[in-house]
């Protein structure tokens, strides 16, 4: 029982700082006068009532979180807090379905960055405002959610890195303490999205969409102001302003602060992961603008190349951004974005996937097979870096890798049975599994997930939300014997 009233009681705290955040936006709005104000106070209001009957009641509870109870309330946290994020569009717009608000507001805490709105250009500022708030609030969450929560599960921050990161992230170079280590990575977090706008303004963008693509970016959520997306500016100094912001919110975080700290570039050169991920995105982007130049969808390569970096650096990252119909590309250019959705992103960053210090260990143990299979006396422990890579992180990698593939393949076993094609029924639980937004086909980047019927709209919603908790942490709850132990 006291397991249930600590969950109750946590949650209710995050439901209250959610009407805080949701005030913000009601206050935009009365200064603006944009006609949403009534909406944003009557959710603000209901949002903190229900927050109070949580927290209140249980302030007597004990604290102490157990490994099942961090498990739960990391599931609750991510479900359900969509929920109450979901009134101020309900109030707003009465006709939409509380199926595909909550997918708004799923997408936005996910970081997916797709949607089901349409006139985006004309929401009301403080509608707009709200969907990109919930991007930055959530990327702030990922963060969190790696170096304070995970350690509930059974392994702390600093080995949490370690053992995600090896040879890359010592216990020396970061704050000793989980809520110091919260406070460092937040700081860069806060310092870069703050970058970023001031860059965007100076680019081109007013303040206000400055503002929002700057949440955007930094939380790799891709929401935009405008129906057209980046795509609205055709501004090349606004994508590379936001090229360079989704591969910095792509690194992990903690090599960042590692950086800012010893005011020096070698953290990255040190950093395995992060030289990785850089250059296989970069050297994609110049094989896919050869691709599209060769096809003749752009006269030169230079716009070929513009347009691919941009398109594929936002879909690698698991950010969303577009400013061309992707859709349109010869099908090996966006088919290849979307794998490299699947693997790109660092761990402890804001992006999704596999990670790629995930795909760097399977690599190399695939590689380790193959040695052990031609010299089978030789004894040869698998090291990135200077580190060797235990056993059990091996292990683990390989155990969530097979959950990864079986998850995506089921739920696109669903949609397709459900009646989509199967370019849209793929594409659509890549992307949103992965948190990268757009897919292709009837999901593209010139359309919306709108089109999609009530069904399977739930199936690309529970794509996002158990790729952005990374599988385990759903999945366990299913185990009887994880509730025994």
């Amino acid at each position: 029982m006291n397991i249930i009233l600590t969950i109750v009681h946590i949650f209710g705290l995050v439901t209250i700082g959610f009407s805080g955040l949701m005030t913000t936006c009601w206050l935009a709005s009365l200064f603006s006068d944009d006609g949403a104000t009534s909406a944003f106070f009557d959710g603000t209001l209901i949002t903190l009532l229900f927050g109070l009957l949580m927290f209140l009641p249980t302030l007597r509870t004990p604290k102490k979180v157990s490994r099942q109870a961090g498990f739960l309330l990391v599931a609750m946290t991510w479900s359900l807090s969509p929920v109450f994020c979901t009134l101020p569009l309900l109030l707003q717009f009465p006709e939409l379905s509380f199926v595909d608000a909550y997918f708004e507001t799923a997408s936005g805490l996910t970081t997916t960055g797709a949607t089901i709105l349409s006139g985006v250009d004309t929401l009301p500022m403080s509608i707009n405002l709200w969907r990109h708030e919930l991007n930055w609030i959530a990327g702030m969450g990922i963060i969190i959610f790696a170096v304070a929560i995970l350690p509930i599960l059974g392994i702390g921050g600093m080995q949490l890195y370690k053992a995600e990161t090896p040879g890359s992230v010592k216990e020396s170079d970061l704050p000793p303490r989980i809520a110091q280590t919260a406070k460092a990575l937040w700081f860069v977090y806060a310092g870069f999205s703050v970058a970023c706008i001031i860059a965007l303004r100076m680019a081109g963008m007013d303040w206000f969409d400055a503002v929002c693509h700057a949440f955007a970016a930094m939380s790799l959520g891709g929401f935009s102001t405008h129906d057209a997306n980046v795509g609205f500016f055709n501004s090349l100094p606004i994508e590379v302003v936001l090229s360079v912001f989704q591969l910095l919110a792509a690194i992990n975080f903690a090599t960042h602060f590692i950086a800012l700290r010893k005011r020096s570039l070698n953290p990255y050169f040190d950093d395995v992961e992060a030289k990785s991920f850089l250059l296989l995105v970069l050297s994609s982007c110049v094989i896919a603008a050869a691709v599209l130049q060769n096809a003749g969808t752009y006269p030169d390569f230079f716009t070929a190349l513009r347009h691919a970096s941009f398109n594929l650096i936002t879909i690698a990252t698991d950010c969303g951004f577009a400013t061309q119909d992707f859709n349109q590309w010869p099908i090996f250019v966006p088919m290849w974005m979307l794998f490299l959705s699947c693997l790109s992103a660092s761990s402890g960053s804001t992006g999704g996937g596999i990670r790629m210090i995930r795909t760097i260990i399977l690599m190399k143990q695939a590689r380790l097979e193959m040695f052990k299979f031609i010299h089978p006396f030789a004894v040869r422990p698998l090291k990135i870096g200077d580190t060797v890579v235990k056993n059990d992180i091996v292990t683990s990698v390989m155990g969530f890798i097979f959950l990864y593939f079986i998850c995506i393949v089921i739920l696109v076993f669903t949609l397709l049975i459900s009646g989509l094609d199967f370019i849209t029924a793929f594409s659509a639980i890549i992307a949103c599994f992965n948190n990268a937004g757009p897919g292709l086909n009837l999901v593209g980047p010139a359309t919306n997930y709108s089109i999609l019927t009530d069904f399977q709209t739930g199936v690309c919603t529970f794509a996002m939300l158990l790729g952005r908790v990374q599988i385990f942490s759903i999945v366990i709850l299913f185990i009887p014997e994880f509730w025994r132990k």
